[in-house]
């Protein structure tokens, strides 16, 4: 008996699902050389324009001469150094919580803390939408595992009554691949009702929401009592690499002790601690990186609905533009990149089977003129596109 990997990889061609790594030759922005082809790009996390800047070039250059490259050990033997201690203290203060931890990678994060909270004997209810990490997070616990319905104060009261023992329920901030925002002040007054906790993973909020770039939760304005676990990817509107999670001495402490993704690890690079609190410095202080983000928001919705785009409800800087068979959504990719635009096709299983999209991401870094030569190049794309048959 053996392994027949090759059917299965046939299959996923047959299905329009093969995916394959594009080769990104120049630093990640706006115009980029990917396979050889310059592009403009609109398909990156980079939501304020960071990844390349500067100023966090330099502060990663000067923690490099001091520090050294390596962690060298997990935190707790001989890894945690003064810059990453200086940038928990400064993710505390952005996010207004007595103490942060930083982890290496955000699905280590929500490993970590949802396998340290829960486990047997224990109850994780989920959004249907939740990051892959989170719900692998939520199966990997052996806690009772169940989801409610996406961004459902109601369907999750309901669940609620049924759960055992401790119980977590985790949310997305900003859900990643359709762009709205979680309804948290309701599932945060559901969730407290019933004595659980809430978790909220807000991986894309981060930078782009709040008004000093604090995230769904400073956009709502709640407090540690109402969200007791805050969770933010450094790789995405910080422009670095890493990951988070916020919260009380007690969570920080427990985490410590009980996180396995975060003991048996070695710690990330002290020189990446200083270029991300570089970038967080200017995440908090340059308020026209979000100003300008929303204005380019603004103009491709009112943009993408004059073509007549199927846009799905969102005020982020993540875009869908719903098309619904998976092949339709590649040839629709691939006709906007023999045009020189760089936007990526979302297949299943990353959403739902019959949802493909395209996947429209905006940054800072982009200009008015970008955004308007990606709507010119939609709507041609789009005008062939529609006569072409619908395989679904």
């Amino acid at each position: 008996m053996s392994f027949d990997l090759s059917a299965r990889l046939a299959a996923r061609r047959a299905e329009n699902l093969y995916r394959q790594r594009p080769l990104l030759e120049t630093p990640q922005g706006p115009q980029v050389v990917v396979d050889g082809q310059p592009l403009l790009a609109f398909c990156n996390n980079d939501y304020l324009g960071l990844a390349n800047h500067p100023q966090v070039i330099e502060a990663w250059r000067a923690g490099a001469a001091r520090w050294g490259v390596g962690g060298g050990a997990s935190h707790l033997v001989i890894g945690h150094s003064s810059p990453h201690h200086a940038l928990e203290e400064a993710l505390a203060d952005l996010t207004g919580r007595p103490r942060a931890l930083l982890f290496t990678t955000g699905y280590m994060a929500n490993l970590g803390a949802v396998t340290a909270l829960v486990g047997q004997g224990d109850t994780v209810l989920e959004d249907r939408l939740n990051h892959a990490s989170l719900l692998d997070a939520g199966l990997l616990s052996g806690a009772r595992f169940n989801r409610y319905l996406h961004n459902d104060a109601v369907s999750l009261a309901k669940r609620l009554e049924k759960a055992t023992g401790n119980t977590l329920v985790v949310t997305d901030g900003v859900f990643s691949m359709d762009g709205d925002i979680a309804d948290l002040p309701a599932l945060a007054r559901e969730t407290k009702a019933k004595g659980a906790w809430l978790m909220v993973d807000d991986a894309h909020g981060f930078g782009p929401l709040g008004a000093n770039g604090g995230g769904i939760v400073e956009h709502f304005g709640l407090s540690l009592e109402d969200v007791p676990v805050l969770v933010g990817t450094l790789g995405k509107a910080f422009g670095t690499a890493g990951a988070f999670v916020a919260g009380s001495d007690d969570l920080i402490e427990s985490l410590i002790q009980f996180a396995r993704p975060y003991i048996y690890t070695t710690s990330q690079p002290p020189a990446l601690a200083c270029a991300t609190l570089k970038s967080l410095e200017l995440l908090r202080s340059e308020h026209w990186r979000r100003e300008h983000l929303n204005v380019l928001i603004r103009q491709f919705r009112k943009g993408a609905e004059q073509i007549g785009l199927a846009l799905m409800d969102s005020a982020t800087p993540i875009q869908p533009i719903m098309v619904g068979d998976a092949g339709r959504a590649v040839r629709f990719s691939q006709m906007l990149r023999e045009r020189g635009l760089m936007v990526t096709a979302i297949r299943p299983p990353t959403v739902p089977a019959g949802s493909a999209r395209l996947r429209v991401t905006l940054t800072a870094a982009h200009s008015e003129a970008q955004v308007q030569l990606l709507l010119d190049g939609l709507a041609d794309c789009f005008q062939q596109m529609g006569a072409e048959p619908n395989h679904a």
